[in-house]
């Protein structure tokens, strides 16, 4: 991990998020500061190659794990997992970043555009700007869809005893997981991060979540009202979640800005850190040069 970057707790009053924030490497942010949530089972570290670039523009960029995901405490019931529930969370921690900055730029992946659009939607007042990465207009299809299908079938049986899921999520890590990451060549240290993250994850919190991602509203026209809030989607031309071809019709339908990174799948932070961090710092700066 860079020296710019370093685990935070995001204390809010809805309770506290697990972080990783990266700051410029004076101390000084000149720029509005960034709030990055992640997607479907994953975490803050997904956006750990994006996190000092990001930040050596002048700016703090924070990255969340959303409640229940890896580090961060699990609601207390089904419903805290809710999207209007998610998008307080993200709103409340919004507010605990932004210090002497009045808005936040606010970024989700994956399912996590679909908690950003929400909380945005709640509480545009608090964003400088949204960034859909990765993230379509609502109920995701194709073989992620079937996945998420076969998981809820899987776990069915245990209705909502968290126990109960928790073992069955870690009979689904050790019978079949696990195997394919080793089969695919993961390197074993990335094996073991995955194997932390995937059995702390409250498993409660990944069953509703895919159920969310299952039968998700497309609330495209009620964000597109949002007129004078600079937005970007953002995706790979290889995404299997969402087609890109979806993503681009959204993009048009909300007047967002829209980017296509070349080379990348569903994960740009990841499989294309570089032009991702350039794409987002240019954004940002012209969202703010705008204001």
């Amino acid at each position: 991990m860079s020296q710019l970057v370093t685990p935070l707790a995001v204390k809010t009053p809805r309770g506290a998020f697990a972080a990783l924030a990266a700051r410029p490497a004076n101390g000084i942010s000149e720029r509005h500061p960034a709030l990055l949530l992640p997607g479907y089972t994953g975490s803050k570290e997904d956006f750990l190659s994006i996190l000092e670039p990001l930040a050596t523009a002048g700016r703090q960029v924070v990255a969340i794990d959303m409640r229940g995901q890896y580090e961060s405490a699990p609601a207390p019931d089904r419903a805290g997992y809710g999207l209007d529930q998610l998008a307080e969370d993200t709103v409340a921690a919004a507010t605990a970043i932004a210090t002497n900055s009045d808005r936040v730029h606010l970024l989700g992946h994956s399912f996590g555009g679909l908690v950003a659009r929400q909380a945005t939607l709640a509480a545009p007042e608090a964003f400088l700007s949204l960034t859909l990465l990765g993230s379509g207009p609502g109920t995701i299809g194709g073989q992620r869809a079937s996945a998420l299908n076969d998981l809820l079938a899987f776990l069915a049986p245990a209705g909502s005893d968290v126990g109960q899921l928790a073992a069955m999520i870690r009979e689904l890590w050790e019978d079949q997981l696990r195997p394919q990451a080793e089969a695919e060549g993961t390197p074993p240290e990335i094996v073991g991060f995955l194997a932390r993250r995937n059995l702390q994850s409250c498993p409660l919190g990944l069953a509703e979540m895919a159920k969310l991602l299952l039968d998700c509203p497309d609330r495209t026209a009620d964000l597109a009202a949002l007129h004078h809030l600079p937005k970007l989607v953002s995706y790979g031309e290889n995404d299997d979640a969402w087609p890109p071809d979806v993503q681009d019709m959204m993009a048009k339908r909300v007047g967002a800005e829209r980017v296509c990174i070349p080379g990348a799948g569903h994960s740009p932070a990841v499989e294309a850190p570089e032009t991702t961090a350039a794409m987002l710092t240019a954004f940002w700066n012209k969202a703010e040069s705008a204001r």
